[in-house]
């Protein structure tokens, strides 16, 4: 099987490098290889490889420019999986593309499913939308994996943020009526690759197997409590190192873009299919931690 991953240099994507490596042969591409941005680039770099099978981990995620830099966004996020999708519509390729939490409003008491409406309140949300509405409209053999909160090491996420902040301030003031489940990004590619052996296994990405589906952590929690949990692994339980951490409302911290009150995704689907089992975020977390640490004294 001949794969083509996009975003390489970004989270997702870096990881999607080792964890598919098992599935075939793999051809990694970064912005520099092919800018999504740029639909005649995109299309010659699918008509030249010639992939089984596109791995988008590419994106728009800032959330709060693209109100102001929406063209931009809508290129990346919603224009280049269309032209992905006719590309591939003539090679006989198939698409993963991954997808976010907020296409909907947070209005739903309870996680949503694949089927709820989405209603996306930002430019980000909608420009999601709109690149997976165009994916299914393709009719090409594809999975739209939803995500919530990614977060590594590496890159700019909400963990690389916390950390840097914790050795800046003494007190800092964090949202607490907001609610997801925090996702590592290197779960969401190891989670990708069973997905994909499972497809593999049973011949390939069949129809009765794709389609949307959502691959996030287990449970749920704020900005303020993943920021608490954090702490607590960066400096041990009960320590009186880092800074005092406050819990404000949205209102308390105005931003450009607005945000889903709570934008929990069920992960059901995904475990029925496929027998992904999630671990908790406080899991999720707790490993990211350890495996950091192991990939450090790897370096020395």
């Amino acid at each position: 099987m001949r794969l083509l991953i996009t975003g390489t240099s970004g989270q997702v994507g870096y990881e999607l490098l080792r964890a598919l490596a098992p599935l075939g042969e793999i051809v990694a591409v970064d912005r520099g290889a092919m800018d999504l941005s740029d639909p005649a680039r995109i299309r010659e770099v699918i008509h030249t490889e010639r992939p089984d099978l596109v791995v988008n981990a590419a994106a728009y995620t800032a959330v709060d420019r693209a109100e102001v830099e929406r063209e931009v966004a809508f290129m990346i996020n919603a224009t280049a999986p269309r032209v992905m999708a006719e590309a591939l519509q003539t090679t006989g390729g198939a698409l993963v593309h991954y997808s976010t939490d907020y296409v909907f409003d947070g209005a739903k008491r309870g996680p949503y499913f694949e089927n709820d409406r989405p209603n996306p309140l930002n430019a980000y949300g909608r420009s999601k939308l709109e690149g997976e509405q165009a994916i299914r409209a393709s009719g090409i053999p594809h999975l739209i994996l939803r995500t919530s909160w990614v977060y590594g090491k590496r890159g700019r996420n909400f963990l690389v943020t916390m950390l840097s902040l914790f050795e800046e301030k003494a007190e800092l003031r964090v949202v607490d009526d907001q609610i997801g489940a925090p996702t590592w990004c290197r779960w969401i590619a190891q989670a990708t690759g069973q997905v994909l052996a499972r497809c593999l296994a049973g011949g390939g990405l069949r129809k009765e197997l794709g389609g949307t589906y959502h691959l996030t952590a287990g449970g749920s929690t704020s900005w303020y409590g993943f920021a608490s949990v954090i702490r607590e692994l960066r400096y041990g339980p009960g320590s009186t190192q880092g800074p005092r951490l406050i819990p404000i409302p949205t209102s308390g911290y105005p931003l450009p873009a607005r945000r889903p009150a709570s934008s929990v995704l069920s992960t059901d689907r995904l475990q029925q299919v496929f027998g992904v089992q999630p671990p908790d975020w406080h899991e999720q977390l707790r490993q990211c931690f350890e495996q950091a640490a192991e990939d450090e004294s790897a370096a020395r």
